[in-house]
């Protein structure tokens, strides 16, 4: 059994074997190797070794009887510096000093993991750097976190959990009836303790809902007094609520001109906005005022309504720019990395590939149910091409993300 003793300005171990008969195996172990290692951690050589008289009348001892205390054996640990006590290099690590504070409590689980890992070896190759426990050293581990680390070293079950995984792995090969060996193993490492940080969603509700709330009145407001905006006002103003509400997007550039390869030559067009993702890839968007009569017909065609020109025009709009980026590709991705060369961060690259186009336009808040139901038949026609937003979805989205945050 392992125990530590604070004597004066010393730290001390002291080793007591489960059996009395026991307790020559370390002058053994000396004499013959020239060192002991206790619990494949604690390394000893004979100058280590301290006299069992400094102790005998130690209080720190009176929980052992005298059989025991003469069967025991102390050595040295480590040195008091400051408040920290520093454990004698080449102990548990030759590669950096270990500092541990004066009021923590120690115990040998702090130094071996699982009865046979020595913890600080596995430290030394994650990290070179003198470790401190405890204390105000501003790079000291808090003790807290330290036992919470030990809980992270595998136990003679995970190890052969582990193995038993890897084996499967490649007998399935050539063998039936192997049994799933991995998801055994996955499932037990998911039941031991995973890192928790801050909660982020608690932690930014206020600001969230401050976010979204003002959008909605800003949008709101806006659809109240449309006929107050131009054409081009209007685009910019939902534009900036787009990009909140998209965080995706962290590019909007405006009035982008784009080639357009024809069968009878090249032709130049101009996209109002392109956006532009945080990975570089590129999105096309269509801003539109929201007319009363801008998506369905008020009449029915064979019992169906249809699309008003307004929105079949838009998405055939879109549809041809997405044709000509793609027919662009990378002559284009060159174009437009050099256009905006001086707006995008350094080595930040734009590409096309398959762009998606982005609606916005139109009331659905006059519509029958059943105009409602044959425009997300046209919506969902389109998914994998355009996203066709009206200005009520809009609405109604920013309603949702309120009512969601505010249940956190």
């Amino acid at each position: 059994m392992i125990s530590f003793l604070k004597e004066n300005d010393k730290l001390v171990l002291r080793y007591i074997p489960e059996f009395a008969s026991s307790n020559n195996w370390i002058r053994e172990a000396i004499k013959t190797k020239g060192f002991v290692k206790l619990k494949k951690t604690f390394y000893y050589e004979n100058e280590d070794v301290l006299n069992n008289s400094e102790f005998q009348d130690d209080t720190e001892v009176d929980d052992y009887d005298d059989l025991e205390m003469e069967h025991a054996t102390f050595f040295a640990f480590g040195e008091l510096v400051g408040d920290y006590y520093k454990v004698q290099r080449g102990i548990l690590i030759d590669h950096f000093d270990v500092f541990i504070h004066k009021d923590i409590r120690l115990n040998t689980n702090f130094f071996v993991a699982n009865s046979d890992v020595s913890v600080f070896q596995v430290i030394k190759n994650i990290s070179p750097n003198d470790f401190y426990l405890g204390g105000d050293n501003r790079s000291a581990v808090p003790v807290e976190e330290f036992e919470k680390i030990l809980k992270y070293f595998p136990n003679s079950y995970e190890r052969r959990k582990y193995v038993e995984a890897r084996i499967a792995a490649t007998l399935r090969n050539y063998l039936d009836g192997i049994k799933d060996a991995e998801k055994i193993y996955q499932k037990y490492i998911n039941t031991k303790l995973t890192k928790q940080g801050i909660d982020l969603t608690k932690t930014f509700q206020d600001v969230e809902l401050i976010k979204y709330k003002t959008i909605l009145e800003k949008l709101r407001g806006m659809l109240k007094d449309e006929n107050q905006y131009s054409e081009h006002q209007w685009q910019e103003e939902i534009l900036q609520i787009i990009l909140l509400l998209y965080p995706k997007y962290i590019f909007a550039f405006k009035s982008v001109p784009i080639q357009a390869k024809l069968s009878d030559g090249i032709k130049d067009k101009q996209l109002d906005f392109l956006l532009v993702d945080s990975n570089g890839y590129v999105d096309i968007i269509e801003i539109k005022k929201p007319f009363e009569n801008a998506i369905m017909t008020k009449s029915v065609y064979r019992d169906n309504y249809i699309p008003l020109r307004e929105l079949s025009g838009t998405v055939m709009q879109i549809e041809k720019y997405i044709y000509y980026l793609n027919r662009w590709s990378l002559d284009g991705e060159n174009f437009l990395k050099k256009r905006y060369e001086t707006q995008l961060p350094e080595g930040f690259d734009i590409k096309i590939a398959n762009p998606n186009g982005v609606i916005i336009m139109g009331r659905e808040n006059n519509l029958s149910s059943q105009q409602k139901n044959d425009f997300e038949v046209i919506k969902r026609k389109y998914k994998n091409i355009v996203d066709i937003i009206t200005y009520d979805n809009l609405l109604e989205r920013l309603h949702f993300t309120i009512e969601q945050i505010q249940k956190i």
